[in-house]
C-alpha cells in the first residue's frame, strides 16, 4: 500500500495511524461545536496541514448537520462533469442525448424524476448543441423505451435506458441491450 507520497506504509504505521485517528475522534465528540472547531485548527495550524477543498461541486462537499450547520465530507466527488459524461458517451443522436442527460440527472445529480426543462438546460451545461425541439426529443426517447412516465407529467429513465446508456460508447452492446429490455410482440393467431 502507498500513501500520498509514494512511500511504503508498514502495517503497524498503518494501525498506529487508525488509533490515532479512533482517539482523535473520540476526543473530539466530547466537545461542543466551537471548541471542536477551534481545536482542529490548531492542530492543523500546529502541523502546517492545509486542508483540501474541492470546488467543483459544493452541494457534494458539504453534508447538513441536524441543526443546518454543514461539514465536509470524508470521501472525494468523482462523478464527471456533464461535459466529461457527455464526451465518455459520445451520444450520436437526439434521443440517445436524452438518454444520457436523463442518466446523468438521476445518477449524478439525485434527480430521479425531471422535467424536459432539466434535460435542456443540464444539455446547455454539458456544451452540447442545442436541441432543435427538446419536447420532441424526449417524447421520441419516450417512444423507443428509454423513458418513462413519473408523476406530474415528468418523465424518468427506464430500466432499458439505464442498460443502454451504460454500454455506450459501444453501440452494439447499447443496441443489444435495449433488444433485451424490449417486451417480445406476440404473433398473431389467424383464425
Amino acid at each position: 500500500m502507498l500513501d500520498q507520497g509514494s512511500r511504503p506504509i508498514m502495517e503497524n504505521e498503518s494501525a498506529s495511524a487508525a488509533q490515532a485517528l479512533s482517539s482523535i475522534i473520540q476526543i473530539l465528540s466530547d466537545l461542543d461545536d466551537d471548541a471542536r472547531q477551534r481545536v482542529v485548527k490548531a492542530v492543523t495550524t500546529f502541523f502546517r496541514v492545509e486542508p483540501e477543498t474541492t470546488y467543483d461541486r459544493p452541494h457534494r462537499d458539504h453534508q447538513l448537520h441536524d441543526e443546518g450547520t454543514t461539514r465536509p465530507s470524508f470521501s472525494a466527488d468523482t462523478a464527471p462533469t456533464p461535459k466529461q459524461f457527455m464526451l465518455e458517451k459520445q451520444p450520436k443522436t437526439d434521443v440517445e442525448r436524452i438518454a444520457c442527460l436523463a442518466y446523468y440527472l438521476t445518477h449524478y445529480r439525485e434527480t430521479p424524476v425531471f422535467k424536459t426543462l432539466d434535460l435542456a438546460k443540464l444539455n446547455t451545461e454539458a456544451a452540447q448543441p442545442k436541441f432543435s425541439n427538446t419536447a420532441y426529443a424526449t417524447a421520441n426517447a419516450a417512444g423507443l423505451g428509454y423513458l418513462v412516465p413519473a408523476s406530474g407529467g415528468k418523465k424518468q429513465i427506464s430500466a432499458a435506458g439505464e442498460q443502454f446508456v451504460r454500454a455506450m460508447p459501444d453501440r452494439d452492446a447499447a443496441k443489444a441491450a435495449m433488444s433485451r429490455a424490449r417486451p417480445r410482440k406476440l404473433a398473431r393467431r389467424k383464425s
